[in-house]
């Protein structure tokens, strides 16, 4: 019974994970998560699956992040009628994420049209709405850790979830397919692995002796000292002491769920203590508001559970669930503090308070995880003193900080020390949800150690299609491909190019000190322009 993978998204990106497993008895996937970051790449949200998803007959879900599961709601809309098989934390979250990201679709796609009608285009769809994530919730089913598990659905196959100690409920997912007369194919897809000295989980976990093995590579390229609870908190605090001022605000972009939740125990911790000023503390995001009570309904699966619900139910927090409850913060006297998705600053609240207070000196903006190339956060984490937001120019005079203690990825020694755990590994060691540098360098780590042979040590390419034998290297398949160059995936695009350059053309006319130099720029620019109208380009 031959068995074929095929890399349906995170190939040489960070986002959108989504691996099609095929036999002669069944199709299945693990994970469809959404693409972010560059509007290029965003943009394949939109195009049709490269399979029919009346023919997918279930998905096996690692864990919640919308990068994993943001496309489900997506694939039940579009046919799919089998069982999606989760654990219990990851089911409950996916009930509050992919409602929340539906309802910003639509709110997105209704700020688009408004423009779009403006410029006489046509409009546009959302990918789903909230109802449709709605309707997609009730095809999830719950299934345990730690325990072999077979599905009607899927025959000839039997999973197992081990703890990935990345966020509440994440799971690599361990799959063993099976053939009469024949030794099982043993496959593990690592899902995202969480660092060795996370405060909230146990560390990752795995099984041994494994024939192909789907390892993430998000921090392949770095080395990341383990931080405990208490040198993160004091570094914490640090910053939020260098932060406050009579009349400013710190800003810090934060994942809604897992990340907004642990700086507020800590931020709530330090300011008992009185280690940092008591200050007003905005959680100004609905769905960190609603994966909260998420966290506090499982918070006995948590490392320190009766620490955090405390912290979580603290009067210091004040979570603004509407719309006019968070314009109405713009209006707070004195030094507060600002929490709000998306992490990466490319959606969410955390623009218009952004818009607020990035070309104020009063402001600190903090960021505390991973920014992906070509995101707004990752421009001002490069220290881009000019950047756009919903259309407008902002200077940027606030103060950029960055904490890395919160990641919730392992790093390049981690990843090798997860890996080798899992040896020996007969077959292929694939590279995804990671940026080209990282995937490269940890493929040389790999090869270097002599986990795998760089025959063994793959990176494929979006919708790249591989055969897995037993206890042999991949072997790659034709298969059509979604783009016409997918190596580009994830890097920045014209969108970004077309930004960059109006930025320097807004700052050399302003710039300009003397008129008649300003004229021959913009002269220069209008002859441009009608040359390239006269081509007809």
């Amino acid at each position: 019974m031959p068995v074929t993978v095929r890399a349906c998204g995170a190939a040489r990106t960070v986002t959108g994970l989504s691996l099609l497993f095929e036999t002669g008895k069944t199709r299945f996937l693990v994970d469809c998560g959404m693409f972010q970051g560059p509007k290029t790449l965003k943009a394949l949200n939109w195009e049709p699956f490269p399979y029919n998803p009346r023919e997918i007959d279930a998905v096996l879900l690692t864990h919640a992040h919308i990068d994993h599961s943001g496309l489900l709601p997506k694939l039940v809309k579009e046919g799919f009628r089998g069982r999606i098989h989760a654990t219990a934390p990851t089911v409950d979250l996916c009930a509050v994420m992919l409602p929340d990201s539906g309802h910003v679709q639509e709110m997105e796609v209704d700020h688009l049209n408004r423009r779009n009608r403006r410029r006489g285009r046509a409009p546009v769809e959302p990918i789903y709405t909230a109802a449709d994530a709605v309707a997609a919730i009730r095809a999830f089913a719950s299934v345990p850790m730690d325990r072999w598990l077979s599905f009607d659905e899927l025959p000839g196959l039997r999973a197992r979830w081990w703890n990935a100690g990345h966020m509440l409920g994440s799971a690599s997912i361990e799959l063993e397919f099976t053939e009469a007369g024949a030794p099982p194919l043993r496959v593990l897809v690592s899902g995202d692995l969480g660092p060795d000295c996370a405060v909230f989980h146990r560390d990752p976990e795995g099984p041994e002796a494994l024939d192909h093995v789907f390892v993430e590579s998000t921090y392949g390229d770095e080395d990341k000292p383990c931080v405990d609870q208490a040198t993160r908190r004091e570094r914490l605090a640090t910053l939020v002491n260098e932060a406050v001022k009579p009349d400013g605000a710190l800003l810090i972009p934060a994942f809604a769920v897992e990340r907004t939740q642990e700086i507020c125990w800590d931020l709530v911790t330090l300011m008992q203590a009185g280690r940092i000023p008591q200050a007003p503390i905005f959680v100004d995001s609905p769905l960190a508001i609603r994966a909260t009570e998420v966290f506090l309904e499982h918070a006995a699966v948590l490392e320190d559970g009766r620490s955090v619900k405390r912290a979580l139910r603290s009067p210091l927090l004040n979570f603004t669930e509407t719309g006019e409850a968070s314009r109405r913060i713009a209006s707070v006297t004195g030094f507060h503090i600002i929490i709000a998705g998306s992490g990466m600053c490319d959606a969410g609240r955390i623009r218009h308070h952004l818009k607020q207070w990035l070309w104020s000196p009063e402001a600190t903006v903090l960021l505390t995880g991973y920014q992906a190339e070509a995101t707004l956060g990752r421009l001002l984490q490069d220290g881009r003193r000019e950047v756009r937001i919903q259309g407008d120019t902002i200077r940027v005079a606030a103060q950029i900080r960055e904490i890395r203690d919160y990641s919730g990825h392992a790093d390049a020694t981690e990843l090798l020390a997860w890996l080798k755990a899992r040896g020996p590994v007969t077959g292929g060691v694939f590279l995804v949800h990671g940026e080209e540098p990282a995937m490269d360098a940890l493929a040389r780590r790999v090869e270097g150690e002599r986990q795998a042979g760089a025959a063994q040590v793959l990176m494929p390419v979006l919708d790249e299609r591989f055969l897995l034998p037993k206890a042999a290297a991949p072997v790659r398949q034709d298969a059509p491909r979604r783009r016409a160059n997918p190596e580009a995936a994830g890097r920045p695009d014209w969108h970004n190019a077309r930004a960059a350059l109006l930025l320097g053309i807004e700052d050399a006319i302003d710039r300009s000190t003397d008129p008649a130099a300003r004229e021959r720029l913009m002269a220069a620019l209008r002859q441009a322009l009608e040359s390239n109208r006269r081509s007809g380009r």
